[in-house]
């Protein structure tokens, strides 16, 4: 078959490898001038490797750590302190450690019983609220734990929370911050369903918590081995080819796609093939949709999903900001210092924050130079109006909060990137709208981390959603799809 896959975010690249691996023919246009969407990122005029935003692996992405390992990008991964730090306003850390000579779930319950970063009175709330959730059933029999899951997708983290005993003081100075990380929406919006799911998978698995980072941007060090891949196996991938309109036929209401209309330079040509897949985000596929599709139930609920807008800043530094304790090690320029790992705030617009000159040093250590924090602020909505120097200022103002020592360090350059549609956003009641990667035209398939698939919009789901596009794609020609590999039956 030829396939045309519209968008080469890690969703139509995960399709992709699948696709050229069963022996089709495979053709991508993104619209982009740089591949991976959302997790995605390019080199500006001085040398420098801007991102989309913070891309964090943790060990449950078992699908795209099956991708990583088949296209070889896997070693890039740099895993880290099975630790998840809070720093709080002043320079006060506060840990959740899972290291523990027992696996799950006691790891967990040690971690959350020694945490400074909630009071004892939080703590019993906390194993009230959770020791009564779905989470307990699901470490024996964790797909009927997920079919109690996705029934609470009609409420919020935070009234289910609340309902079962857990204290205000423990959503807002831990699962707020957790949440924002997640969904770039707070316990408040976010669906129960979409917290407890990533709960369940940390509680039942030992390592599903622990969290690896790059070696370096995700252009180098992820995209560009699965692109390699891609195209050794025949597959071609256009950049800056925007698709602007699917064509289709109507035989007395059953449809069926022709081609789609791909901007070529300054012009547009015709690109046809046997099968059809949209791998797009939210405000993609809302605007690539032929207007006469909405008379169908499963195209016109895609219209109700929503996309939450998000600002990602990097701030390069004469020093290291995270180096709490040593004065020398964090005025000093010949190595880095500080906390190598993902750290999370309740006291700052980011939830959730990193050095990528300490903890991703391939493309963001520079000789001479210090910390370049890469900062996520969440929830977006204020950021987006604002002029890049407001944001830089504002978020330079919030690191000084958290660390005060670093104030005596020079702001020596950053960059803004303004996302004003993002991921879907995941509030209560959205799961039902969201849909299946098999549609009803026959020749037409979607992928996006928004479709259904049992994980939430990040890098796991949208390779899990592209994965699943593959396999029904292929399911006619007897091939399926699994994490490691396909199978003929």
């Amino acid at each position: 078959m030829r396939v045309a896959i519209v968008g080469a975010g890690l969703a139509g690249l995960a399709a992709a490898v699948e696709l050229v691996d069963a022996g089709h023919e495979v053709e991508m246009f993104e619209s982009r001038p740089f591949i991976g969407g959302k997790a995605g990122s390019w080199v500006d005029g001085d040398g420098n490797h801007i991102e989309m935003g913070l891309h964090v692996f943790f060990n449950n992405y078992h699908n795209l750590f099956a991708l990583a390992k088949k296209v070889g990008a896997f070693e890039n991964l740099l895993p880290k302190e099975h630790v998840h730090t809070f720093v709080n306003r002043g320079g006060v850390t506060k840990e959740l450690d899972f290291r523990f000579l027992l696996g799950a779930p006691f790891h967990g319950l040690k971690a959350f019983f020694t945490t400074g970063q909630l009071t004892l009175q939080d703590k019993l709330q906390n194993a009230i609220a959770l020791g009564t959730s779905p989470i307990v059933p699901g470490l024996i029999n964790p797909d009927f734990a997920m079919k109690l899951i996705r029934d609470l997708d009609g409420i919020s983290f935070a009234d289910w929370f609340r309902s079962h005993g857990g204290s205000q003081n423990s959503l807002k100075r831990m699962w707020d911050p957790i949440a924002l990380a997640l969904g770039f929406i707070n316990t408040e919006e976010i669906s129960a369903r979409c917290m407890l799911t990533i709960f369940m998978m940390f509680a039942s698995k030992t390592e599903a918590s622990r969290l690896n980072l790059l070696a370096g941007s995700p252009g180098e060090y992820l995209n560009k081995p699965i692109v390699d891949y891609i195209k050794a196996r025949g597959g071609k991938i256009h950049t800056r080819r925007q698709t602007r309109k699917i064509l289709f036929e109507d035989n007395n209401g059953s449809l069926k796609v022709t081609g789609l209309q791909v901007a070529n330079g300054e012009t547009e040509e015709t690109v046809t093939a046997d099968i059809y897949l949209a791998a797009c985000d939210v405000p993609g596929i809302q605007r690539l949709l032929p207007k006469e599709w909405r008379s169908i139930p499963e195209f016109d609920n895609i219209y109700k999903l929503e996309a939450v807008p998000v600002t990602t800043v990097q701030l390069r530094f004469n020093g290291w900001v995270t180096e709490l304790n040593d004065p020398e090690a964090r005025k000093q320029v010949d190595r880095a210092a500080g906390i190598d790992n993902l750290l999370y705030s309740a006291d700052a617009d980011f939830s959730c924050f990193a050095d990528l000159a300490l903890s991703s040093p391939k493309d963001y250590y520079r000789e001479g130079q210090g910390s370049l924090m890469q900062v996520v602020l969440t929830p977006g909505d204020p950021f987006i109006k604002m002029s890049n120097e407001e944001i830089a200022q504002h978020a330079l103002k919030q690191i000084q909060d958290l660390f005060p020592s670093s104030r005596e360090l020079t702001m020596t350059w950053y960059s803004v990137v303004k996302l004003a549609q993002s991921l879907y956003r995941e509030n209560p009641g959205m799961d039902v709208y969201r849909p299946r990667q098999k549609t009803a035209i026959e020749n037409f398939f979607l992928a996006g981390s928004y479709t259904q698939q049992d994980y939430i919009d990040s890098m796991e789901g949208a390779t899990i959603s592209g994965m699943q596009a593959a396999q029904a794609i292929l399911e006619p020609t007897g091939y399926k799809v699994q994490g490691n590999g396909l199978f003929k039956y």
